[in-house]
């Protein structure tokens, strides 16, 4: 899988008709199997970022191209499909739902691309995060900790080609951030699938070969910082 964005541009109509600015990246591209971070600082797009390639946002412009296809031109339906296929995200809150076992939340990424409910690799996925013993606890009865371990899980689920990580260790205490990095990575490696990591941590980047700025890479961030607060909750 090959992620290529060239002149990406996205920005919101504020409540007073103003427009924000959020990015104008003129190119970057991640090779097939390539583990890439992002860093930089709160307000520079990385979460709005990862939106638009996961076809979450629609951006104003640009192409953003995965296994050739290029998502901005999709529909909203089409998206959501190349998305369930294709990309597995890992959300900086988890997003797993409470009522639902440490195994139900991983067969439900099976689901969303309406796929086989695959139980035997679900358990499998749980034994390499290290949770087969805890596969019929719901999240209330999981720590922090394992939480993130399940929905990297869930991430990997459908087999993707893309997994985003949106902050995967900005809920998690120092000593599991390694860890949880750690297990990003190497099942990323086992599985053959690229990763985009984005964070502001920048001792997580002392793990990764492939290091870009994305304040740097966006123009927007290089003359007017923003509040990635607001632009998180209006994606």
């Amino acid at each position: 899988m090959t992620l290529i964005v060239e002149k990406l541009k996205k920005s919101y109509r504020e409540p007073d008709g103003k427009i924000l600015r959020i990015l104008d990246i003129p190119s970057f591209s991640v090779a097939q199997g390539e583990q890439m971070l992002l860093v930089g600082p709160s307000g520079c797009g990385k979460t709005t970022l990862l939106h638009v390639i996961a076809g979450i946002s629609r951006p104003d412009s640009g192409v953003i191209r995965i296994d050739g296809v290029d998502v901005v031109r999709l529909s909203e339906a089409a998206r959501d499909r190349f998305r369930a296929a294709k990309i597995g995200y890992v959300f900086q809150t988890f997003n797993l739902l409470p009522a639902f076992t440490a195994l139900e939340n991983v067969l439900l990424g099976m689901t969303f691309a309406r796929n086989r409910r695959d139980r035997k690799r679900a358990g499998e996925l749980l034994e390499r995060v290290g949770l087969q013993h805890r596969r019929t606890h719901k999240p209330a009865a999981l720590s922090v900790g394992e939480q993130q371990r399940v929905a990297v899980a869930r991430a990997l689920a459908n087999r993707p080609s893309l997994i985003l990580a949106d902050e995967p260790t900005a809920n998690v205490d120092r000593a599991n951030q390694q860890h949880i990095v750690d297990l990003i990575r190497t099942t990323c490696r086992e599985e053959r699938v690229t990763l985009v990591m984005v964070t502001h941590a920048m001792e997580v980047a002392e793990q990764f070969e492939r290091v870009d700025r994305l304040d740097v890479l966006n123009r927007v961030a290089r003359t007017a910082p923003q509040a990635e607060e607001a632009e998180e909750a209006v994606a």
